[in-house]
Order: structure tokens, then sequence, then C-alpha cells
């Protein structure tokens, strides 16, 4: 069969990144995003679609937290996943009870969706996200210089480009903004999917592909890195977080990363809810 990608045929490389196929659906996950994170909307303080942003897509649910010690909070902001095109921040503070009890503030971040918006646009407004949280972490009574951000799959993508170099001074924002990412089952090479079907919506060419692809683009100096992806994931997915991992600690940075024995693409994000679970204790320790 002719060769797409390297050694990839057009089925077998599509069959690797179109990861839905690697559960028998996906209802059961997006229903427990949304009831977990209306749950921790309805228990908590929470600040509900504060504009960060120009375009009215730009919406964060931010949960303040009281730091331990009499010390301002540190921030997790979250970036959800559903491959750029699916999704919002109504899906994405399931972990919002377990992190303020344990005085960590919480933003989840909402973007404007492909194929309407290209990956260059939702890039942007991530960062844009980021940007408005360094500025007005004091107002929500959290600290700006314990900035953390985490997201799954095409959020593990986006977390992956929030760490790249290269973009702090158009956004005003020191080098090292943020202290601590954690991409989960990330994408962080998309010239593979370019040549996919998921190139029918994210509709990517070879100058964007590269210019969105968090292995092109590192940072002077890497902040540490929690990387993770479940057992059943497809070979594809599980080289991807390997090589910003690998990438990483060839310039001497800090990444863990660890196949996930009890979960899957799409359920991993549940171990965030739990500060004793394999992923949850890991990403306790490196927030503090």
């Amino acid at each position: 069969m002719t060769k797409v990608y390297e050694d990839f045929d057009q089925e077998t490389l599509d069959n690797e990144y179109l990861i839905s196929r690697t559960v028998p659906s996906l209802e059961p996950f997006i229903a427990d995003y949304g009831k977990f994170s209306a749950e921790g909307r309805d228990n908590l303080d929470c600040r509900v679609d504060v504009s960060c942003g120009d375009h009215p897509d730009q919406l964060l649910d931010i949960f303040p937290a009281k730091g331990k010690d009499g010390k301002a909070a540190p921030v997790f902001i979250f970036i959800h996943g559903g491959y750029w095109r699916m999704l919002s921040h109504r899906e994405s503070s399931f972990m919002a009870e377990n992190m303020v009890a344990n005085g960590i503030a919480v933003i989840a971040v909402n973007y404007s969706l492909a194929p309407d918006a290209s990956i260059d646009t939702i890039v942007q407004q991530c960062r844009e996200a980021v940007a408005w949280t360094w500025r007005n972490a004091a107002d929500f009574g959290a600290d700006p210089d314990r900035i953390f951000v985490g997201g799954s799959s095409a959020g593990g993508h986006l977390t992956g480009m929030m760490v790249a170099g290269g973009w702090h001074d158009a956004f005003g924002v020191p080098s090292d903004v943020i202290k601590g990412a954690v991409p989960l089952s990330g994408l962080h090479d998309l010239e593979p999917l370019r040549h996919s079907c998921i190139n029918e919506w994210a509709k990517l060419d070879e100058v964007s592909a590269r210019r969105n692809s968090p292995v092109h683009h590192l940072p002077d100096a890497g902040c540490p890195l929690i990387l993770s992806y479940g057992a059943s994931e497809t070979p594809e997915f599980k080289r991807q977080s390997a090589l910003l991992a690998d990438a990483w600690r060839a310039n001497g940075w800090q990444a863990d990363i660890f196949e996930h024995p009890d979960r899957n693409h799409f359920d991993i994000v549940f171990d965030l809810r739990d500060f004793d679970s394999l992923l949850g204790r890991k990403v306790r320790d490196m927030i503090g």
C-alpha cells in the first residue's frame, strides 16, 4: 500500500490518531467531565465566564483557593482536549474540588474551536489565558509566580505550546511564567497529523504543523514536566509523549514520563481529582 508518512499507509496512520477507537464509546467520559465540572461550580466559589481576550470564546472559569500557611495559592490552569474541535471550559473543572481543598486555585480555559479557528489561533488564545492569569492572579488570591498548566490530548499539545519558547515577550510575561506542566497524552510533533484524517479539521500545512509543534520550539530553560498516557493508547500517541520527554531530558531538564496501567486516553485526567492516585501524587508533589 502507498506510504503517506514514513512507514504508514493512510489507513494505518488514521487508526493511530483516531484515538476514540481505543474505547467502546466517548459518551460516558464526556458525561463525567460535565458532571464533575458542574459539581465543582455548584460547590465552590467560582467566577464563571471571565473574559481573558478580545474574542467572545476566550473565557475562564476561576476557582479561587485559600493558600497554605497564609500564602497566596498556586494556580493550576487546565486546557481541555477534544482534538481542537469539541468540548469547552464547562467540561474542564472536574479536578477543582480536589485541588481547591488542597490549597490550589484552578482555572478552566475556553478557546475557539477548529475548523473555524486555526491551530495558530487556538495556541494564541491559550497563551493569552496564561498571560491574563499572570497579570490578574492576585485579584483572586493566587500567586503569579506559581502558575502550573496541564491538559489532555489536544490540551496536552496546547500545554506543550505553553511551555515552548519564543512567545513570552510578545505577551508581556516572563519566560519562566509557567513553573511546571502536565501534558497528558499530548501531541508534540504535528507533522504526522497533517497527513492523517485529523487534518480535515486541523487544516495544517508543513509550515503551520512545524510552527505548532512543541518539540521544535524548546525554551531556553524547561520547567518540570509530568507526562503520562493510558496503557491502551496507540503506539503513536505514546511516541508523541516520549518525543517531548526525550527532548526535555536531552537538555538536562526534568521530565517524568510513565504509562498509566489503570487508565485510558479519556479517563487518565480523573487522577487529577484524587491526590492519592498514581498521577495525582506526582502533580501534588510538583505543585507543592
